[in-house]
């Protein structure tokens, strides 16, 4: 049969022949007589079997024969569920209807909608759209259905997968009933999902079906790898390059998004130019790789399956199932974008552990086992061991950062630094692993070992311990004139005896001292005190026995301002008593005015734990 016999105008056969069409496929053959009497059809046939040219020739026919019933209004509507597919429709009628004077227009998401507002306001005979940016353009006002003649719904059973048969009947509401237009439904498969669609859809339809989903194209010659999952980004660029006839060019499916960018990024690496399209690319980016592909420019295209779907190259010889597809009528439609109008195509496909299973559906659907191809440089090659990831993290930095974690702990502790330390630390933590300290650095560092006191203490005792420092690092002339060193002082506790005063005080036990009342005169609170006992205590006493008989008797206390003299004769005093011993230091604010032997006795003194606390205000 010729496309003269299916009684096309002049117009379409002349671009028919300039399209390089010769004789009409199948579905051609079978459809267009039924679009052309005009009754409803519900075709069923796989993809790749030119079914854009069965619905498309028909109606660019009807519609350039009988005049519009309103000017500028939309005559037919054409539903897709992808982009690329939409384009690849609205390509085809520009082929098609070049020597017809009826426009076109296609609409979808992922771009501005301006240009596409524009088009529809200039008028438009047929109308390509995806569901969602037809909706959200019937809302604004912008589009009108309800003159539609001739309604086609592409790809139904992709439309049901990807959740859009909601969109779907929300725009059947807005056509003509379907006794007032003219309505084609095609899909590859026919679940009941469909059949009830068709049954809203449709009036008393003609039913076309060519080439059942179960039965693959003769034409395509079909491979099997068995792999392991980890082997297959090596694998897939050596038969790339290794393959006999060579690969031109060639159609990778991933089953996720993330595969599909992460087999192109490998594939660059190799060196063969490589290009992902999926549902998160922008519909510019998705386009850019297309045309590039089409062109030549990109020699392997990774798609996910919804994305595939509007790829239709004549040229395309070879497909690459990377992962096999969960659902088997998938793996038809995947191979079928090969071996397109007449020519001839391969089937490669990888075929890991965890994949048997899905083998199996597909090989039982097709009722044929696919042939399978050992001896290949990773046929049985275990997969190489992953590098464990750790909190997002590999191994190698985390045993890094340990590192410099340990590096930084190095430091001294924060109750003992002071503003050299703390000028180290933050010197340590800015430098880059691997790097040591700066010279200042290293100077502040040795100026702080070199002080014991360097944690806040005294001046005072500071310089005293440094003496003894400088005193003990001196040689002596001669090993006789070398004396020991003296042993450790007690540790000075202001409210407590050493254990031989408390045995002196428990011999010669004294008693207790009875704590003055609150509101007792200044005069009765001092007979309590001691003779000769000084307000503020500030030599440190040591041990009877480790102290010389001279210093064990008590010297009399310096005389301290009057409480009323003028300030500056008061600083005077305080200064005198201060510069004459410049190696003491205060130890406490109030000392007690009796030691005791226990703690016990000390509570006693103080009134016990309910007495009142003692006012120092004046102190």
């Amino acid at each position: 049969m010729t496309f003269e016999q299916l009684h096309l105008s002049h117009q379409l056969l002349c671009a028919v022949r300039e399209a390089g069409y010769t004789q009409p496929s199948p579905i051609q053959a079978k459809a267009i007589p039924v679009v052309l009497s005009g009754q409803d059809l519900l075709g069923c046939a796989q993809t790749g079997t030119g079914k854009t040219a069965a619905f498309g020739l028909p109606m660019l026919q009807q519609l350039a024969e009988r005049p519009a019933k309103k000017t500028g209004a939309i005559r037919a509507l054409i539903l897709t569920p992808t982009r690329e597919l939409a384009l690849q429709i609205g390509e085809s009628f520009s082929k098609y209807g070049k020597h017809l004077k009826l426009r076109h227009a296609v609409i979808f998401g992922g771009v501005g909608q301006q240009p596409q507002i524009d088009a529809l306001k200039r008028g438009v005979d047929i109308l390509v759209a995806c569901p969602g940016r037809l909706n959200d353009l019937i809302g604004q006002g912008y589009v009108d259905l309800q003159n539609v003649e001739i309604f086609v719904l592409d790809e139904a059973d992709q439309m049901l997968d990807m959740g859009f048969i909601h969109d779907v009947k929300k725009v059947m509401r807005k056509l003509p009933d379907k006794t007032q237009r003219q309505t084609l439904l095609f899909s590859a498969t026919m679940p009941k999902e469909i059949e009830q669609l068709a049954a809203e859809l449709l009036n008393k339809p003609a039913f076309v079906k060519v080439d059942p989903v179960s039965s693959t194209v003769e034409r395509i010659e079909q491979t099997l790898y068995y792999v392991e999952k980890g082997n297959k980004k090596m694998l897939l660029p050596y038969l790339i390059q290794n393959l006999q006839p060579p690969v031109t060019n060639a159609l990778v499916f991933s089953r996720t998004k993330y595969g599909a960018d992460k087999i192109a990024k490998d594939l660059t690496k190799h060196g063969i130019p490589a290009a992902a399209i999926h549902g998160n690319k922008s519909q510019n980016a998705r386009i850019t790789a297309l045309e590039g592909f089409k062109a030549g420019k990109t020699r392997v295209l990774v798609a996910t399956d919804i994305a595939a779907r509007g790829i239709d190259i004549n040229e395309l010889a070879y497909v690459f199932n990377y992962d096999l597809p969960e659902v088997a009528e998938t793996y038809v439609h995947r191979i079928g974008r090969t071996a397109r109008a007449g020519a001839d195509g391969y089937a490669v496909s990888f075929c890991c552990p965890d994949e048997t299973d899905l083998l199996k559906a597909i090989e039982k659907l097709n009722r044929k086992k696919i042939q399978v191809v050992s001896g290949h440089p990773w046929d049985g090659v275990p997969a190489p061991v992953k590098v464990p990831v750790i909190a997002g993290k590999s191994a190698k930095a985390v045993k890094e950062k340990a590192k410099h974690t340990k590096r930084a702990e190095k430091t001294v502790c924060i109750a003992d630094r002071n503003e050299g330390a703390i000028m180290e630390e933050k010197e340590l933590r800015k430098a880059p692993q691997g790097e040591t300290l700066s010279a200042s650095a290293k100077r502040r560092r040795r100026r702080r070992r070199s002080k014991p006191g360097a944690a806040g203490q005294a001046p005072a005792v500071q310089n005293q311990e440094k003496a003894a420092q400088q005193q003990s690092k001196a040689k002596p002339q001669n090993k006789q004139q070398a004396k020991p060193a003296a042993p450790a002082q007690p540790k000075f506790d202001p409210h407590f005896l050493s254990a031989a005063a408390a045995n002196q005080v428990r011999g010669n036990a004294q008693p207790k001292a009875e704590r003055p009342a609150k509101n007792q005169p200044q005069a009765a609170k001092a007979k309590n005190q001691p003779k000769n006992q000084p307000r503020r205590e500030k030599a440190v006493q040591q041990k009877p026995s480790q102290q010389p008989k001279a210093a064990q008797q008590v010297k009399p206390a310096k005389a301290e301002p009057k409480k009323n003299a003028p300030k500056a004769e008061r600083a005077a005093q305080t200064k005198k008593n201060r510069g004459e011993n410049p190696g003491l230091m205060l130890i406490s604010r109030r000392p007690p005015q009796q030691k005791f032997a226990n703690f016990e006795d000390y509570m006693a003194a103080r009134g016990g734990a309910t007495a009142p606390v003692e006012d120092y205000a004046d102190d």
